[in-house]
């Protein structure tokens, strides 16, 4: 049976993620605490693992019951915070590590995804263990986090959400939400680095899109996608289940 696996929401735009067990559909079509922070420079662009590699030094996590962060640099040190409540100390923390004047910004009802007008993104466990195969030394939680899809599905092939992207393609149900795939995820710099140390893998693009063009599926409709550096699909919720929540464990099927 199809089921959700994993839900996974990055409350600081470009910084760790945290699973959780459940999350609510929010106003803007996003799931609960998902970039719902982010850390601005003075000529308001954000920071994040497409401009800086920077922020893989970082380890983050983020408790949503007490609404802290907790942040570790690669020496040890360690730095709390409530983003309510002391904003600017922490920006000015950020700042001194990234050595920049930054600003940190809340959007609670969509957060700062880089789709404005779109929802979660969506892979399947399969796919994530074959991406992980293709490379040497990467676990499939490495691909995960290169990666960093809010949801993810079991009990499906690999590249199962490639078949709801296109012009004739179908939605799905996760709990009895409806879902409708919007578009491929074409990569940016970010998966090809080592999560853990920012180190980029070698050769990484050029086999990605090897494998990929191999590997590419039947059911999918290969004129959705511009190119072969894809993975993963990001979708859209209608606004009549938004205020859902969606569960880990949740039934997932696909609409005809």
């Amino acid at each position: 049976m199809a089921r959700l696996e994993r839900l996974r929401v990055f409350p600081l735009k470009g910084l760790d993620g945290i699973d959780v067990e459940a999350a609510e559909l929010i106003e803007g079509g996003t799931l609960e605490h998902d970039r719902e922070f982010a850390l601005f420079d003075d000529e308001g662009d954000v920071v994040n693992g497409k401009r800086t590699a920077r922020v893989h030094d970082l380890t983050t996590d983020f408790d949503p019951d007490e609404g802290t962060f907790r942040v570790e640099t690669p020496d040890g040190e360690t730095f709390r915070f409530d983003p309510e409540t002391e904003r600017e100390r922490a920006a000015r923390w950020f700042g001194s590590f990234f050595d920049a004047d930054l600003t940190l910004r809340r959007d609670a009802s969509l957060g700062f995804v880089d789709r404005r007008e779109m929802g979660p993104s969506v892979i399947s466990t399969a796919t994530l263990e074959t991406v992980a195969a293709w490379f040497d030394g990467m676990t499939v939680d490495g691909a995960r986090r290169r990666l960093r899809a809010n949801i993810e599905v079991s009990g499906v092939p690999p590249f199962w959400e490639d078949r709801f992207v296109g012009e004739t393609a179908p939605g799905f149900e996760v709990g009895g939400v409806r879902f409708e795939g919007v578009t491929p995820c074409g990569r940016c710099v970010v998966p090809e680095r080592d999560p853990d140390t920012g180190e980029p893998t070698p050769e990484f693009r050029q086999r990605f899109v090897e494998r990929r063009r191999e590997t590419f599926p039947a059911w999918a409709d290969e004129d959705a996608f511009d190119h072969h550096y894809t993975l993963m699909i990001i979708t859209r919720v209608p606004e009549s289940d938004r205020g859902a929540t969606l569960r880990v464990g949740d039934e997932v099927t696909t609409l005809q």
